[in-house]
C-alpha cells in the first residue's frame, strides 16, 4: 500500500471526508495529492484532484477520530479508524491565505504512522523554515489590538509549528530599535514586528544598523556599500494608515536614473514569485559595482543626474507595489522589490478634482500615471530640496506623526516655509525638509513570497 523509504514515493488508499480518495506523497516534486477513488484500486487524479507542496505544509498531527464517523455507509467498516492531519495555508481571493487542515483516516495504525513520519522527514528538510524567533510587539497598533492579533491568530500557528519565539511588549518608541543593537541576535532565525509602518522601520533601522556596525562599515558615509544581514524579517500587519493628503509645497527634486535595470516603471511587468526582472537587475548592478571598485569606470559620472523644479502635491517613493485590498495594484503596480531601484512619483499641483481623479485611479485597472500632472522615474538615488531649504537654518520643533505621504503640516493649500516641513519614511518622521535617499539593492531578506502569476487550486478543509 506504499513505500517504505521516505526517499521513494508513497501511494495509499485512505478517506477524506468519508470519501474513499487516493493520496499520493512524491518527494522529487515534493507535492502532496489526492483524489476520489471510489473504485477498487488508485486510478488516476482527474481534474478535481486536490494538492499542497510540501513547503505550504505547516505541521502534521495525529488525530484522534474514534466516535466521531458515521454510522452508515462504508465509513462504518473502519471499525478502529487511525487518522492523521495536516494543516496547510490555503490560498484564497486577493493573494490572501488562510490556515486550512484536511484529515486523512487510515484502515491500518502501521500505515498511519508510516504517512506521519515520512511527511514529518520532509518537512525537516526544509531548512529555510525558522526554528527561534524574536518578536516585537507594539500595543497600540490595530487600534489598541496589536497584541490580541498576535496572540489570537500568530501565536497558535507558530506553536503548531514548533517555532519557539521571545516576546517583547514595546512600551517607548525606538525601543525595538535599541534592543537589537543591545542583544545577542545570533541565537534568532529571524525577527517578527507587530504593528504599524513605525513598528517595521524600527526594526529594519535596527537591524541594518546592527549588522553594518558589526562588519565594521559606516552607514552615514554617502558611498559606504552596506553589508546585508543574514536575519530574515517577518511582519504582520497590525496598523491604521492614510496616505496622499492634498499638501502643497515647492521645491527641487534630483534624481540619477537607474540605467541597470531591465524593468520601467510603466512596463506592466509585476514583481513575482522568482522574478527575473529582479535578479538581471542585481546582476547588471553588481557589475556596475565592481567597475567602479578597480577603478574602470565611474558609473556616478557616467550617469547624469536630472533636475526637476516645481509645486508639488506629492513626492512618492516605493520599492514595491504596495498593493492592498483598497488599491489592488498599489502605488506603482510594476515596482520591484529587488532590482535596486525604487519609483520615484511625483505628483504636481493641480486642482482637487484632479488629484481626486488620481486617487480614483489606484482602485481599478487603469493607468495611474497617465496624468499630465503626474510623473514617474525608476531611479537609484534621489534628492529633494525645498526652495527655501539654503536660506533656512533653524532647528525643527518637535512634531507629531503625519500622514504617510504628507511633507506640509499645518498649511494644508499653500507651499510652507521649511520650517514646518518633515517627511514620513514609512511610520518615521524625518525633521528635515532636504533628503537624500539611496536604494540598497536586497540588503535584508524577509519571509514571504512573491506574487504568484496563476495560484493552484487551494485544497478544501
Amino acid at each position: 500500500m506504499g513505500a517504505t523509504g521516505a526517499a521513494e514515493p508513497l501511494r495509499s488508499v485512505l478517506w477524506v471526508k468519508q470519501q474513499r480518495c487516493a493520496v499520493s506523497l512524491e518527494p522529487a516534486r515534493a507535492l502532496l495529492r489526492w483524489w476520489r477513488s471510489p473504485g477498487p484500486g488508485a486510478g488516476a487524479p482527474g481534474a478535481d484532484a486536490c494538492s499542497v507542496p510540501i513547503a505550504e505544509i505547516i505541521a502534521v498531527e495525529e488525530t484522534d477520530v474514534h466516535g466521531k464517523h458515521r454510522s452508515s455507509g462504508r465509513w462504518q467498516k473502519m471499525e478502529k479508524p487511525f487518522a492523521f492531519t495536516v494543516h496547510c495555508v490555503k490560498r484564497a481571493r486577493h493573494h490572501r491565505w488562510k490556515w486550512a487542515q484536511v484529515t486523512f483516516c487510515c484502515p491500518e495504525e502501521q500505515l498511519c504512522h508510516l504517512w506521519l513520519q515520512t511527511l514529518r522527514a520532509m518537512l525537516e528538510t526544509l531548512t529555510s523554515r525558522p526554528k527561534h524567533l524574536l518578536v516585537f510587539i507594539n500595543p497600540f497598533g490595530g487600534k489598541g489590538k496589536g497584541k490580541r492579533i498576535y496572540e489570537q491568530k500568530v501565536a497558535p500557528l507558530f506553536t503548531l509549528a514548533s517555532i519557539t519565539t521571545d516576546i517583547i511588549v514595546t512600551e517607548h518608541a525606538n525601543q525595538a530599535k535599541e534592543t537589537l543593537y543591545e542583544i545577542n541576535i545570533e541565537k534568532y532565525d529571524g525577527i517578527v514586528c507587530v504593528g504599524g509602518d513605525g513598528m517595521f522601520s524600527e526594526v529594519l533601522h535596527g537591524l541594518v544598523g546592527r549588522t553594518q556596525r558589526s562588519a565594521g562599515v559606516d552607514q552615514n558615509h554617502p558611498r559606504a556599500v552596506l553589508v546585508p544581514s543574514s536575519l530574515r524579517i517577518g511582519i504582520i500587519p497590525a496598523g491604521i494608515k492614510t496616505f496622499l493628503s492634498h499638501h502643497c509645497y515647492e521645491g527641487t527634486v534630483s534624481f540619477l536614473p537607474a540605467q541597470h535595470t531591465v524593468g520601467s516603471p510603466r512596463d506592466g511587468k509585476p514583481c513575482r514569485a522568482g522574478c527575473f526582472v529582479c535578479r538581471q537587475s542585481r546582476q547588471q548592478l553588481q557589475e556596475e559595482q565592481k567597475k567602479a571598485l578597480y577603478g574602470l569606470e565611474n558609473a556616478e559620472e557616467v550617469e547624469e543626474w536630472q533636475v526637476i523644479c516645481g509645486k508639488f502635491l506629492a513626492i512618492n517613493a516605493t520599492n514595491m507595489s504596495c498593493a492592498c485590498r483598497r488599491s489592488p495594484r498599489g502605488l506603482s503596480p510594476a515596482a520591484h522589490l529587488g532590482d535596486g531601484s525604487c519609483d520615484l512619483i511625483l505628483i504636481r499641483k493641480c486642482s482637487r478634482f484632479n488629484f481626486l481623479r488620481f486617487l480614483v485611479r489606484h482602485t481599478n485597472q487603469w493607468d495611474q500615471f497617465d496624468f499630465t500632472f503626474v510623473e514617474v522615474y525608476r531611479v537609484k538615488k534621489f534628492q529633494f530640496t525645498s526652495k527655501h531649504g539654503e536660506d533656512e537654518d533653524s532647528d525643527l520643533k518637535e512634531q507629531g506623526k503625519k500622514r504617510f505621504g504628507q511633507i506640509c503640516s499645518e498649511h494644508p493649500s499653500c507651499c510652507c516655509p521649511v520650517s514646518s516641513s518633515s517627511w514620513n519614511c514609512d511610520g518615521e518622521v524625518l525633521h528635515s525638509a532636504a533628503i537624500e535617499v539611496r536604494v540598497h539593492c536586497q540588503l535584508v531578506r524577509l519571509f514571504a513570497r512573491g506574487i504568484e502569476e496563476n495560484p493552484k487550486q487551494a485544497p478544501h478543509s
